[in-house]
């Protein structure tokens, strides 16, 4: 089912961006779309209603309908408030999985060492929890102090953090490639010493 009339490619990718600018940029996947990008494409193709952005919630949900001239819809999940990481720093074991897993790298450490969150980063995605192997992270209301990052900072954080983990990725298929070119050779020249023995018995 759509939603929308269909759009030329122009005013589609005018569109998206549209959208995606009225978005929180949590990157929460609460959508059911990877990130708050490909959810504004599906809006703006049709193929989704404009309600399902949770952290955005009901002023989100009118912002969208205003631009794209719909009724607006009641939010789909039921409203969450929304809450930040943090780490008993006391019970981390420096296993570095929070690491990827947090979309905008608001999360400090490296293996072996202690990990903390940087609350002002935090957008309250709650993807690092399943990351953790021994439940040492938690959600926690913020403090009165702590705001939403900006939607425009925390995109740019989710576009870095996409590249370096191109970069790491890269980085290993280049190393496994060099292993296994390496192990050719290894392999190709005692082939050709176990044929000189042979020549030689």
């Amino acid at each position: 089912m759509r939603f929308a009339a269909p759009l030329t490619e122009l005013q589609n990718k005018n569109l998206i961006d549209a959208i995606d600018a009225l978005l929180p940029q949590t990157q929460c996947t609460r959508c059911a779309y990877p990130a708050c990008r490909p959810y504004a494409e599906a809006v703006a193709q049709g193929e989704i209603p404009i309600n399902r952005c949770e952290p955005g919630g009901q002023e989100v949900i009118d912002k969208i309908a205003q631009l794209l001239k719909q009724p607006p819809l009641p939010l789909f999940h039921p409203h969450r408030p929304i809450q930040v990481a943090h780490i008993r720093e006391e019970d981390c074991i420096g296993c570095a999985r929070c690491l990827p897993a947090c979309p905008v790298d608001a999360i400090l450490g490296a293996r072996r060492w202690m990990h903390t969150v940087i609350t002002e980063d935090c957008t309250g995605c709650d993807l690092c929890l399943a990351s953790c192997p021994v439940d040492c992270i938690e959600m926690l209301p913020p403090s009165d102090q702590w705001v939403l990052p900006d939607p425009a900072l925390s995109r740019a954080r989710y576009q870095v953090h996409l590249w370096r983990q191109e970069m790491r990725r890269s980085k290993r298929v280049h190393d496994q490639n060099r292993a296994e070119r390496r192990a050719a050779m290894i392999a190709k020249a005692r082939a050709a010493m176990q044929a000189r023995k042979s020549k030689t018995a």
